[in-house]
């Protein structure tokens, strides 16, 4: 790898990303694949001013060794000292620099229900974290790291060494990091992009969307009423911006719950707890999935749409134009963070309250009451297509092209 690059995209990570503030607590959750990068990553963090820097180490083979052998019970007991020390993250403050180095299909011989039941388990404790989180109380961000079995699977043509520089100058392209210029410099640009798209969006306030394409999807979304249109940077209600995902291409919204109708068909494969769910597609009426399908990892799709009472509707709706430096380079990625940036996409289950105006100082009940949709999940699919059509409905009726050919039009 490019050293020089890697420090470039470690900082960027600390002061774009998570905008790490003088004496705060930040935590790097990370697996031991991406030591190098958590190394260098710790170092920005207290040179921004971090007070401490907490690394939360995982192994998915780790993982799977519990989930293969642990007993239902065990996986279903989630520690004390576990849950008391999120309360303590989430009482300080905390920010998280997550960082992504996942190995797609590990998982696939492991009885999906036994790690569904045990990540019920683990969300019903950790409620009050998740709130923090989806609320954006504290600054967030992700990142990738390539590792050689994710490289070797998208890339299956090049020897492993091959595969895993060519998984890093993808990554570098995609994050918009790269020798000659400053990857902060960029973001800032960037940034100022999505302002242009929300702006245009937030301002016509449709009813309702319209996707069509050739693959078969035919699906209408209603938006909830004053319904923010969001993409880039976000900010914590002290004032600090930050950018949540490295990369992002995309602007989104939030769906009302009850108001989706008609079919989705997927354009790219899965990653779900370690299954490759692909050729899948799923039917909406009033706002639920009522039936659905896969040619692979159907019984994984199955879990994600049961995981709970919210886990079968929609809680965001993303538009991203098929032109886009993403999708441009035709590579998928096996990985929800880059392929959703290369495609309109879906997510089922919890929903973002700043996607509704005022929503982030709404109580639950007031969210619910203007059609949020409240789950322990949030999982984002791909449906975005370069023949997609997507036309936009006023509150008047009148109608109006948001896409054509897989593009803005407006």
């Amino acid at each position: 790898m490019n050293l020089n690059l890697l420090q470039k995209y470690a900082k960027l990570a600390v002061v774009s990303g998570a905008n790490v503030q003088k004496d705060q607590l930040v935590v790097v959750r990370a697996s031991t694949e991406t030591k190098e990068l958590v190394r260098l990553i710790v170092e920005e963090a207290y040179l921004a001013g971090a007070k401490r820097v907490q690394v939360e180490w995982s192994d998915d083979f780790v993982s799977k060794s519990g989930y293969k052998h642990m007993s239902l019970e065990t996986l279903e007991t989630v520690p004390s000292w576990f849950i008391e020390e999120y309360h303590m993250f989430v009482d300080q403050g905390a920010c998280f620099i997550n960082i992504s180095s996942p190995i797609p299909g590990l998982n696939k011989d492991i009885d999906a229900s036994k790690m569904q039941r045990a990540q019920i388990a683990v969300q019903k404790e950790l409620v009050f974290y998740r709130n923090y989180m989806m609320g954006n109380k504290a600054q967030w961000t992700i990142i990738a790291y390539p590792n050689a079995y994710w490289a070797k699977q998208v890339f299956p043509d090049l020897d492993e060494a091959d595969a895993i520089k060519k998984m890093w100058d993808a990554i570098f392209m995609a994050c918009r990091v790269n020798e000659d210029t400053d990857p902060l410099e960029e973001w800032n640009n960037h940034n100022k992009t999505f302002t242009t798209h929300n702006k245009i969006l937030n301002e016509m306030q449709f009813e309702s969307l319209h996707f069509t394409n050739s693959l078969g999807t035919d699906l209408i979304v209603q938006l909830v009423e004053n319904h923010v249109w969001a993409g880039g940077g976000e900010t914590t209600p002290s004032g600090v911006y930050f950018n949540p995902n490295i990369p992002t291409e995309e602007t989104f919204t939030m769906p009302y719950k009850f108001g989706t109708q008609g079919k989705v068909v997927s354009t790219k494969p899965l990653n779900y707890q370690g299954k490759l769910i692909d050729d899948f597609w799923m039917i909406f009426k009033d706002g639920k999935v009522v039936e659905y399908g896969a040619k692979k990892e159907e019984d994984a799709l199955k879990s994600l749409i049961d995981f709970d009472e919210g886990s079968c509707y929609l809680g965001e709706v993303a538009l991203i134009s098929h032109q886009s430096p993403i999708s441009n380079m035709n590579i998928l990625f096996l990985n929800t963070l880059f392929d959703e940036n290369a495609s309109c996409h879906l997510a089922l289950g919890m929903a973002f309250p700043m996607n509704v105006k005022n929503g982030n100082d709404l109580s639950l009940d007031e969210l619910k009451a203007l059609g949020y949709n409240y789950s322990m999940s949030h999982t984002d699919f791909m449906f975005g297509s370069s023949d997609m059509t997507i036309v936009g409905k006023m509150k008047d009726g009148t109608l109006v092209k948001v896409f054509e050919n897989g593009n803005f039009v407006i």
